[in-house]
């Protein structure tokens, strides 16, 4: 009890001094959370980059992965990836495997027609930037994506390369306004006419891709109304039981080397990809990202850390009669010294709180620009208030030592 009223009896004193030198108090405040705002607003922004890499990467789900002709290529700043390159895959060899690949799986073809295609519905017309994809009848399982209306091309349509069109979400509602139904209507694709049987669910953006601007054609149409020397096909597969993803991927590297003529000993002409390699080597790269905000961070707390020092050093001065006062009516060196301490987390703290929530609030902005989610880096929310904690413990130690330390007679002599 009588420790809980000494407690209280610092509180109260600590918190008229900071009342009494406001000005001073708030700049140090300030300049604590300018620190702790930097740390964690650069880490709830790493946070939400590394979240809207891994939603968007992996939207084919952790069961999927694809047949390329080519590794993954990724830059950064000066970090970048070398990938290699092999022959292309041609829909003689795509098809060879969609037929020989008998793994419980669902396996899917498609080509790239162009990325630079304008539809047209009576007088409206999109911008030049529409990708055109063509694709057969298992393309919208194996990508993660789902119809909002209408149907999926039945195996016989993408075969015969049928004149239907399944639209992107932003591509119908430039072209259809409310409450005209897209569904059954006849649009132009370049020089073709074709007839709208599904719009595809909201996507929106992801890394190099917007879901929302896609159009999605027969594959034979692609093949025959898009057609270009050395088309590349792309396989991927969706393996039905996620435990048997690795499996899967042997089974596939087998037949895939078979079909492309690889010989034994040699290194495969082709290269699987899951759907999560991308986010993973991204978020590998961050990390040094993450340790210069830290250190930028830590170096504003340690500036942060000399001025409340210095504050609390002049405080120990102007007050040197009241502390000399207090002492001659009793009160312990030790009352002194957590006297002061108790000053120097108080500041501290305070400015660790509004830190926190700056930098939560700029972090988040940076994922609002993404189209992540909102994030609480709960982590670096804790982290940030035991760094302010061991601020105030550092920086106010030797002010409260120097104040507990003085001789009473001297301090009450003290002009």
């Amino acid at each position: 009890m009588k420790n809980l009223k000494l407690i209280r009896e610092n509180a109260r004193i600590s918190l008229g001094s900071i009342k009494n030198h406001l000005v001073r108090t708030i700049l140090t405040v300030m300049i604590i959370a300018f620190g702790i705002m930097a740390l964690v607003g650069i880490l709830t922004a790493i946070d939400a980059v590394e979240y809207f890499l891994t939603q968007n990467f992996t939207m084919m789900g952790s069961n999927t992965f694809n047949i390329r002709n080519r590794s993954l290529h990724v830059r950064i700043g000066s970090h970048r990836t070398h990938p290699k390159s092999y022959s292309i895959i041609t829909y003689r060899e795509a098809v060879d495997f969609k037929n020989r690949f008998n793994f419980p799986a669902v396996t899917s073809l498609s080509i790239t027609g162009t990325g630079t295609a304008t539809l047209k519905f009576k007088s409206l017309k999109t911008d030049p930037n529409i990708r055109v994809v063509g694709i057969d009848e298992n393309y919208l399982s194996t990508a993660g994506l789902e119809l909002a209306q209408g149907r999926n091309f039945q195996p016989v349509e993408a075969q015969n390369g049928d004149h239907l069109v399944i639209l992107g979400n932003g591509i119908a509602t430039k072209l259809f306004k409310k409450p005209l139904n897209p569904l059954g209507k006849v649009i132009s694709i370049g020089a073709g006419k074709y007839k709208v049987v599904g719009v595809l669910k909201e996507k929106g953006s992801s890394v190099g891709f917007n879901g929302d601007r896609l159009c999605l054609l027969p594959l034979n149409n692609v093949r025959q109304y898009f057609s270009r020397p050395n088309m590349n096909f792309n396989i991927s597969v969706m393996v039905t039981d996620p435990s048997q993803m690795d499996a899967a991927i042997g089974e596939a590297t087998g037949a895939f080397r078979q079909i492309r003529k690889d010989r034994l000993g040699e290194e495969d002409s082709f290269s699987i990809i899951k759907s999560d390699n991308i986010a993973n080597m991204l978020i590998g790269l961050t990390s040094k990202i993450t340790i210069g905000a830290t250190v930028i961070g830590l170096i504003t707390l340690f500036g942060a850390a000399i001025g409340l020092m210095n504050i609390m050093l002049v405080s120990v001065t102007e007050r040197t009669r009241e502390i000399g006062i207090r002492k001659a009516i009793g009160a312990r060196s030790r009352t002194i010294r957590n006297q002061f301490l108790f000053e120097a987390v108080v500041i501290a703290q305070i400015g660790g709180i509004l830190g926190i929530i700056a930098g939560v609030i700029v972090g988040n902005a940076v994922s609002l620009i993404t189209g992540s989610t909102f994030i609480i880096p709960w982590l670096w929310v804790f982290g940030g208030v035991l760094l302010t904690f061991i601020v105030a413990l550092v920086s106010g130690i030797i002010p409260a030592n120097k104040a507990a330390r003085l001789d009473p007679i001297e301090s009450l002599r003290y002009e």
